[in-house]
């Protein structure tokens, strides 16, 4: 989080000139996205980092970001650097004797009361599908079960 929080702080750098600030970050995002076309009127950022209370996007608005990531020229950096179900990150535990082990590129995140996961999944016909399940609720970290039947049954189907 510490290096997504960095990654935003010099995207703003970039964009507007030094020093970074929250202010030059948030507003080179969001104007990243009106010039690639992405309405995202529900997105909320506060730091940067993926741990605030406060920052928020709709579980379409991820998908349609890595639907954009996806047909990106930056595509196979953005995927290779996500964690492979049952080999590497904060998926490496997980799934690790389903069909699923290996085919599929997923970010993880918790905090107390949420916990989502989303990334591309390369399913048993080969093709590539996105997935994104974020659960909001006071027992959300017993949900990572339904996230994992959710993955084998997008492999799958």
């Amino acid at each position: 989080n510490l290096m997504a929080r960095e990654l935003f702080l010099d995207f703003g750098a970039i964009a507007s000139g030094a020093p970074a600030t929250l202010e030059k970050s948030i507003s080179a995002t969001k104007q990243a996205l009106t010039l690639g076309g992405i309405s995202l009127p529900e997105l909320v950022i506060e730091n940067g980092s993926g741990l605030s209370r406060n920052e928020r996007i709709s579980a379409r608005g991820m998908g349609r970001l890595l639907l954009t990531a996806q047909r990106s020229a930056v595509m196979p950096e953005f995927v290779a650097s996500l964690p492979i179900v049952a080999l590497d990150g904060t998926m490496r535990r997980r799934l690790t004797d389903a069909q699923i082990a290996g085919q599929a590129h997923i970010k993880t995140g918790t905090l107390n009361g949420a916990r989502a996961l989303a990334g591309y999944v390369l399913d048993s016909r080969g093709r590539t599908m996105i997935v994104v399940c974020i659960i909001n609720h006071p027992r959300a970290q017993a949900g990572g079960a339904a996230q994992d039947a959710v993955l084998n049954w997008i492999y799958t189907r």
